[in-house]
């Protein structure tokens, strides 16, 4: 079977790890840092959090929406996150978890993100915090939202925080720029199956040294560091979690970043291919391709014909497919937000994601390709 994911794992990786290993330091030591720095210059901007897990990523930058800083006044309504249901459950289940209410924003067709005019006519002076998912590593049109944001915080008095759910976008650029670096709140996952991954872990990527002075702290209980406490002359003025990436996680990442670029090369190049050998063909339509943006193509998504059907024909020629999440506005826990989506209902059951990986083959992708053109 031609596996939907694989795991990317550095050669090296084990000399680190056993160096970590023997170190007598498993966390709040100096390797997460040298990782955290070498993704900061990587992306572009210094100001990264490591976390254990995306989830917790984004589960700490709602907190900055939710939850005022020492010295700001709380607010009575906790309010609501515009957010996309076409996205994996840990997107949204973060904003409940802090206490904030989920107003959903339909989906465009044809990039499979948040449609802006509707997320642009749903904005309110109740919304706190916007979140917006690259889905797949395809990068929302960040200056429109940048946009269309700055006219409501003048309408309202108030600008909601944006948050890029980066998850599966590693290394996708916006108008020649890494993501992390157009001045929103943006997290990623380095989960096991991501491009670049630590084991299990995220990375939270801030604008601004106050945010990240906050979020910092926030994902250690509030606490500078674990020496502190030896005297137990400290204080805690913002309370928070224990949300820390260890020492092995961080040796992991430092490893695979050495050879993240040479993944995302294959997997841009098998995504060309398929751009180009599955244009035409009866029942499939692609998804958008704009020039000012350099997609990661985590996995690659259709639009076709009979997905049940589709999905069979692959099983049975060894192709490996899938739907990924079920549209998270489908859940019973979520039943108090549902509304009507058009532009998602169009594509729900219609898309499909297919392999696109760095452990494709040319035999791999030309089976794929003539598998699909044989029809099903």
């Amino acid at each position: 079977m031609i596996p939907l994911s694989k795991v990317a794992m550095s050669p090296d990786v084990g000399r680190r790890v056993s160096a970590v290993l023997h170190s007598g330091r498993l966390e709040h030591g100096p390797t997460v840092a040298e990782y955290e720095a070498a993704v900061g210059e990587r992306i572009g901007n210094p100001r990264v959090v490591s976390v254990n897990c995306g989830t917790a990523g984004l589960h700490l930058a709602l907190s900055l929406a939710a939850r005022p800083g020492p010295g700001q006044a709380a607010q009575a309504d906790p309010g609501e996150v515009l957010s996309t249901p076409l996205t994996f459950e840990g997107t949204n289940w973060p904003a409940l978890a802090n206490g904030l209410r989920v107003r959903w924003v339909d989906v465009d067709p044809a990039t499979l993100n948040v449609d802006l005019d509707d997320l642009a006519a749903k904005i309110s002076p109740a919304t706190r915090a916007i979140v917006v998912v690259h889905w797949l590593g395809y990068p929302v049109d960040l200056n429109r939202l940048s946009a269309i944001v700055d006219q409501a915080a003048a309408r309202y008095g108030h600008r909601p925080l944006i948050i890029e759910d980066c998850a599966q976008a590693w290394g996708a650029t916006y108008r020649g720029s890494p993501l992390g670096t157009h001045g929103n709140v943006c997290v990623f996952s380095t989960g096991a199956i991501k491009t670049l991954t630590t084991g299990s872990g995220g990375l939270v990527v801030l604008p601004d040294d106050d945010l990240h002075e906050r979020l910092r702290l926030r994902r250690w209980l509030g606490i500078e560091r674990a020496s502190d406490r030896i005297t137990g002359d400290y204080d805690v003025a913002e309370w928070g979690y224990r949300f820390v990436l260890n020492e092995i996680g961080g040796a992991i990442g430092l490893s695979n970043l050495e050879h993240v670029d040479e993944l995302l090369r294959r997997h841009r190049e098998n995504a060309a291919y398929y751009d180009k050998e599955l244009t035409g063909l009866d029942g499939v339509e692609h998804t958008e391709r704009a020039d000012d943006r350099e997609p990661s193509f985590w996995v690659y998504p259709l639009k076709v014909r009979d997905r049940a059907a589709f999905m069979r024909r692959l099983h049975e020629a060894g192709i490996a497919s899938s739907v990924i999440s079920r549209r998270n506005d489908a859940h019973s826990c979520m039943a108090s937000s549902r509304a009507h989506l058009s532009g998602l209902d169009s594509v729900a059951d219609r898309v499909v994601y297919i392999p696109v990986g760095w452990w494709l083959t040319a035999e791999d992708r030309s089976h794929v390709v003539e598998t699909i053109r044989s029809g099903w």
